[in-house]
């Protein structure tokens, strides 16, 4: 059974796109078919894989110009395919607020495809506009990438009131993945206190790998690669790889409760004894 994940923060620049890019790709290693969904329209998710052309991307698939097996790509890495997005996502969210089920247009658009794949991962914008509520409405789970920083826990609270007003209308099942933190520098007091202050509060929700600052996965995207090709002995890489060994894990554990909660109760032997008095 696949899953989809949702990478969600309304912060920009907390690492985002560059942990859906190398945690797709490092689970595309471990031997899983993987689909990236590129739903900002910056595009750096498909920059990131070197996703050429873009079109007919996400947005020809949304606007029923192009089908969902002519938006998908193959990419570098074997096994990792992505939906590439361009500067014309921008006008899907003025066109969707418009529509009756303007939050639901991704989750039909997925549909076809979600047998493929052992894991789809979608990189929203950094708002909780329309284009992330489809993000959400369409997924399984959300992954929270989380930088070690004060305002982070701010915007963490109300990116929670969110997800729990998506599981009351949208989508119930919608589940929370995971929080993990990035560009984490050890040195710093303060990111050892947001460290210990949110694996306090949320315990198990919280991933153990903690990505680090590294310059070579600042790189990385400039040249079209994620980092398990550009540069794996990094410790960006390394850290990314244990973090995608995590998520694969806890799949593994999710869908074995799922079957465990349709697979059909045994019912109880009938009674072949017939009781008679002498």
């Amino acid at each position: 059974m696949g899953r989809t994940f949702v990478f969600v923060n309304q912060k920009g620049g907390v690492g985002k796109t560059t942990s859906a890019l190398n945690i797709g790709a490092y689970i595309a290693s471990e031997g899983k078919n993987v689909l990236l969904v590129d739903f900002d329209a910056q595009a750096n998710l498909s920059s990131g894989v070197g996703a050429k052309p873009p079109r007919p991307g996400i947005y020809e698939l949304l606007s029923g110009k192009a089908t969902i097996d002519q938006a998908i790509k193959k990419t570098g890495v074997a096994r990792l395919d992505v939906i590439p997005a361009s500067i014309d996502l921008s006008g899907a969210a003025v066109e969707l607020i418009e529509q009756e089920d303007r939050n639901l247009f991704l989750k039909k658009a997925l549909a076809p495809v979600k047998s493929r794949y052992d894991f789809i991962l979608i990189d929203c914008p950094p708002s909780l506009g329309v284009l992330t509520l489809n993000g959400m409405a369409a997924a399984d789970s959300v992954l929270i990438p989380m930088q070690c920083e004060y305002f982070a826990l701010e915007g963490l609270s109300l990116l929670l009131k969110t997800v729990q007003r998506i599981q009351r209308g949208l989508n119930r099942s919608l589940g929370i993945g995971g929080i993990f933190f990035t560009m984490y520098d050890p040195r710093t007091r303060l990111a050892q206190d947001v460290v210990k202050q949110v694996s306090a509060y949320f315990k198990s929700a919280v991933f153990s790998t903690i990505i680090p600052r590294n310059i070579r996965l600042s790189e990385a995207p400039s040249h079209g690669q994620p980092i398990v090709l550009y540069d794996p002995n990094c410790a960006g890489a390394r850290a990314y790889q244990s973090l995608a060994r995590e998520i694969i894990r806890r799949s593994a554990v999710q869908n074995a409760k799922a079957a465990a909660a349709v697979a059909p109760a045994k019912t109880a032997p009938k009674d072949e004894t017939h009781g008679g008095g002498a």
